[in-house]
């Protein structure tokens, strides 16, 4: 069985060390959703998730240290607002470039398909080290990310815990999640992640 989640990954780094991927998912098999998920500057991993339910598959899919149900609120516009436990989070994206008009140029309907997913994984980890567009996950779960557009972070401002996170930064090293990282260089890339269950 196939469960498709339709929305956006926001990956990015901060000068302290953290890494932070932000998932928003308008449409999935569990209902709209966000979640969050955390590596600390010590390389603990955090997901930050809305329900039992959603902290339940996202941790068979993927690898962390520890799990924490609190409400996350997504606020989308001209500046993103994560409010999730001990996060706070802002961030503003600037305009698209090549590569976000070249995955705009790719009809929704095909960018989707794991055939197509499959055929692009070399060259996206090619063109941006440490990505892939499928792999193994968890449990024996396979996934595709089915990339539509990339738009780069270009400021944030982040809290955990009430301490400042300092400004904007690569995703370095690479987030441990899962098979693979999110861009080195800060984005926010609008995806459909199919995972086989």
């Amino acid at each position: 069985m196939r469960w498709r989640f339709d929305g956006w990954i926001a990956g990015l780094g901060t000068a302290e060390g953290t890494r932070i991927v932000v998932g928003h998912w308008p449409r999935s098999p569990l209902g709209a959703f966000s979640d969050v998920m955390v590596e600390r500057a010590d390389g603990h991993r955090v997901l930050l998730a809305p329900s039992d339910e959603v902290a339940a598959f996202v941790g068979d899919t993927y690898l962390f240290d520890e799990a924490r149900v609190v409400p996350v609120m997504i606020g989308t516009g001209g500046r993103w607002q994560v409010d999730a436990g001990p996060l706070r989070m802002s961030f503003t994206t600037g305009p698209r470039g090549p590569i976000g008009l070249l995955l705009r140029a790719v009809p929704p309907p095909l960018a989707r398909t794991p055939a197509w997913i499959s055929l692009i994984d070399r060259p996206a980890r090619l063109v941006m080290p440490g990505v892939r567009t499928r792999g193994s996950a968890g449990n024996g779960r396979r996934e595709w990310y089915g990339a539509q557009d990339l738009r780069p972070i270009t400021e944030v401002s982040a809290a955990w815990d009430g301490t400042d996170l300092g400004p904007l930064s690569r995703v370095t090293p690479p987030v441990r999640f899962g098979f693979g990282s999110v861009p080195p260089l800060p984005a926010l890339v609008r995806v459909t992640t199919t995972v086989a269950v």
